[in-house]
């Protein structure tokens, strides 16, 4: 007969903390409350703690200092590498929006039939907040307001691997990797489309509707996949008709 392990506490603690990183419940740069707080919170000594803390250390999940214990921002090592090799390489934004297609929309069908309802509150709550965006005429807010939505029904798909690799290009997406988000709300007409195409992939998830999610969310990266090659078509012309302006300082008298 096989003997039997006894966990020790650090050990199921560490597991614990790590489950929640995995889940996304604890956030990549999102600092953990105070140790003798957190150490109370779960139940276990201050030196079991840190015995736990240190195993995530190791592992590169976390960092502790003077200043307390932050989530890494673990998948940097991946994503940094991959930044540099995607930049200014017209094939990409292309590519990024094929896998979008895919992922994006069997996403949204997963949120559909796998969301809690504590998801589906947290996904109602970002739809408020782009309408209110929406109303203020705030693009930045809009556009942040928009990035917060598809990270939460990530969560709500209850996939670990789509929601971290997800999580790794909207951060690339924040950097301008592939489009310039802000940019394409500020397209006349387009804030417009995008609001309603957010609103009906919220509201078909909230009803559980899979095959109605899983339509407009290709919908909803079809147009942006297709009103970002306007915008870029449009700053290519731009930049031909500048450089003709500019020709008669490379031309001789």
């Amino acid at each position: 007969m096989a003997e039997i392990k006894v966990m020790r506490i650090a050990d199921a603690v560490a597991q614990h903390l790590q489950t929640m990183i995995l889940e996304g419940v604890i956030r990549p740069g999102e600092k953990l409350t105070s140790e003798r707080e957190l150490a109370e919170k779960l139940g276990v000594s201050r030196p079991t703690l840190r015995d736990a803390l240190a195993q995530l250390e190791e592992k590169g999940l976390v960092s502790t200092s003077k200043a307390g214990t932050v989530v890494t921002a673990f998948l940097t090592p991946l994503s940094n590498p991959l930044s540099k090799l995607f930049s200014g390489d017209e094939r990409v934004a292309a590519d990024y929006f094929e896998y979008r297609r895919l992922v994006e929309a069997h996403a949204c069908g997963l949120a559909a039939v796998r969301a809690t309802q504590i998801d589906r509150a947290q996904i109602a709550e970002c739809l408020e907040a782009i309408k209110l965006a929406h109303q203020s005429d705030d693009a930045h807010a809009e556009a942040q307001a928009d990035t917060n939505l598809h990270l939460v029904i990530y969560e709500a798909a209850h996939n670990v691997i789509v929601l971290h690799i997800m999580r790794m290009f909207s951060d690339m997406l924040r950097n301008g990797i592939f489009y310039h988000r802000e940019q394409l709300y500020r397209r006349l007409g387009v804030r417009d489309q995008l609001m309603a195409q957010h609103l009906e992939i919220g509201e078909a998830i909230l009803s559980g509707d899979r095959a109605r999610s899983e339509a407009a969310a290709f919908q909803h990266v079809q147009f942006t996949c297709e009103t970002v090659e306007l915008i870029t078509r449009d700053e290519q012309r731009l930049e031909a008709s500048l450089r003709r302006i500019d020709r008669e300082d490379l031309l001789a008298d």
